[in-house]
């Protein structure tokens, strides 16, 4: 596997590897844009398997453990804060949810989980979770940023743009191509 950011990436590459690229965007917290919980659901608490149960759902190919959640909250940039659920007030279903950690030692934080569960879709859920968590990075952060992939047909870079973040780059995972030999 090889890890190369945009300006180090070459086409002919693509005859030996496969590329996944990935997105990163940077916010500098400066302005936050002001969100309301939509109407019809809560910010409620959620346990690591509430957690991880909604993440799996929501994405075709990724996936997180309870255990995998536990040990993130061992980590040094676990803010319980920072970790939030909408519920739908009529079904008691999540809508949504995002983890987000704070790394103190040099001011950043970092969007982990943000999802929406697909029949949530376009109804801001995504919109208030990330403006919420860059809310109470507020005071604590000097800028956050997020990363995702860039093939995901739920399209979540136009989410982050909406939210204020900038200063896309695109970081390209190479996996080796089998030769079949």
């Amino acid at each position: 596997m090889r890890i190369l950011r945009e300006d180090d990436f070459d086409e002919e590459m693509l005859e030996n590897y496969c590329d996944d690229p990935y997105f990163k965007f940077r916010h500098d917290l400066l302005e936050l844009k002001s969100e309301v919980v939509p109407l019809g659901f809560r910010l409620v608490e959620a346990t690591p398997a509430d957690f991880a149960k909604h993440i799996s759902i929501c994405y075709d190919r990724e996936g997180v453990t309870v255990q995998e959640l536990e040990r993130l909250k061992e980590h040094f940039t676990y803010d319980p804060a920072l970790w939030i659920a909408l519920e739908d007030t009529y079904s008691g279903e999540f809508a949504a949810t995002g983890i987000a950690g704070l790394d103190p030692e040099i001011g950043e934080g970092i969007l982990e989980w943000i999802q929406v569960s697909s029949t949530y879709r376009r109804r801001g859920l995504g919109r208030y979770i990330v403006c919420e968590l860059l809310s109470r990075m507020e005071g604590k952060a000097g800028f956050a940023t997020v990363s995702g992939r860039i093939n995901n047909r739920s399209k979540p870079e136009l989410l982050y743009v909406s939210c204020g973040f900038r200063d896309r780059v695109v970081w390209h995972v190479l996996t080796r191509k089998e030769t079949g030999v």
